[in-house]
């Protein structure tokens, strides 16, 4: 049974319910992130629970984002109820590995009984609990789960994290019947990757969707943990919907223009380097704890057969590194913040890397050496050093 369907189906104020205790504590761990810690509305730190049929459904929001996951139960009296949600979370993870008895009490008090432990919980008035979007029955795409997994790594930490650009504060998803791409910036750099030769149904055109930084954060998470082939996504005017087998995660939409991302893509950028990323990646490192802690710059220095990677503070002292390269162009130095290569090396993992460059003025890009199934790009600003 569909979580939305368990969720029509409770209306009632009993419910008694024995629930295994590792499915229950699976389940629960994968809607930590959604649960509201610091909050003014009290019902947001709890968890809704919905019992019907052979399913126990639980729901958390914080309002921008929310997840209904369930698993499965022997359902006494249907119902629903509200349990805080961290204190359930961290006292079921100390019970023993056994069935639990989840039993709704007078007063929204909730009794839990695990073998010889014996626990009452207070809840809230299950009135109280926001009531949420359900899942289109329209216009749903299916998206391979490796693929949008692995592009939400690649982009995800580009996304800005200022407030004040709430635009940029996600990715845009722009799906095409025969391609997918995501695209994360925070005006200093931006990440840009691109897969042809995918094939969505039920796609008429072209769909581009904002996803919310703390959406991709919990989709990455809900998709490390799980085997399903496909996500189903589906938007209405104001809600994404992403159902990742029987766990649907749903966000607020961002309303907002993303900026021109293409008029950033370099197309001159005609010096290139190819770099081991593992060697890249220790030199910058080393380098990089020298730099000025504001602006994190480091300087490389682009010379016949050489790379050399250098940086200083008042502070801290100065710092050069080399690395050996195959280049016979113009010497050109150009400022990168450290922090930004290091991020993108990260996620491309201990491969080779291309460095293109035009000038010590223009934006310069990385990408992996070897055209792996993904077109992948990684555009840094320079700085002034």
């Amino acid at each position: 049974m569909p979580v939305e369907a368990i969720a029509s189906a409770t209306g009632t104020t009993t419910m008694e319910i024995t629930v295994g205790k590792s499915e229950l504590l699976r389940e629960l761990s994968a809607t930590q992130g959604v649960v509201e810690r610091k909050t003014t509305i009290p019902i947001l730190s709890n968890y809704l629970f919905e019992a019907a049929g052979d399913r126990l459904a639980l729901t958390a929001t914080d309002l921008d984002l929310s997840l209904r996951t369930s698993c499965s139960a022997k359902i006494k009296k249907e119902g629903s109820c509200t349990i805080p949600a961290r204190k359930l979370h961290d006292y079921v993870k100390l019970l023993p590995d056994s069935d639990l008895t989840v039993k709704l009490l007078e007063n929204h008090w909730v009794s839990i009984r695990c073998g010889r432990s014996h626990t009452k919980m207070v809840g809230m008035a299950r009135a109280n609990f926001p009531s949420l979007p359900l899942f289109p029955t329209a216009g749903v795409v299916k998206i391979p789960a490796q693929l949008l997994s692995a592009m939400i790594e690649r982009t995800a930490f580009a996304v800005a994290n200022e407030e004040s650009r709430y635009t940029l504060n996600a990715a845009l998803l722009v799906l095409k019947p025969e391609s997918i791409i995501m695209v994360a910036t925070d005006g200093h750099r931006l990440a840009h990757i691109e897969r042809a030769g995918e094939s969505f149904e039920g796609l008429s055109g072209e769909m581009k969707t904002l996803i919310p930084k703390k959406a991709m954060d919990e989709l990455r998470l809900l998709l490390q943990g799980s085997d399903v082939e496909a996500v189903e996504f589906a938007k209405d005017e104001s809600t994404l919907f992403f159902r990742i087998g029987t766990r649907l995660l749903t966000s607020r939409q961002l309303t907002g223009q993303f900026p021109n991302y293409e008029a950033v893509l370099p197309k001159e950028n005609s010096k290139s380097i190819a770099l081991h990323g593992e060697e890249l990646g220790a030199a910058i490192s080393r380098v990089a704890q020298f730099a000025d802690e504001r602006s994190r710059a480091v300087r490389l220095k682009l010379d016949k057969g050489e790379l050399k990677l250098s940086a200083s503070s008042t502070e801290a002292g100065e710092s050069e590194d080399s690395l050996e390269i195959s280049y016979d162009g113009e010497p050109l130095t150009i400022g990168f913040n450290a922090q930004y290569i290091i991020d993108f090396l990260r996620t491309t993992g201990t491969g080779d890397v291309r460095l293109e460059l035009k000038d010590a003025q223009s934006a310069g890009q990385l990408r992996p050496a070897q055209g792996e199934q993904y077109r992948y790009r990684y555009i840094v600003m320079p700085m002034r050093i």
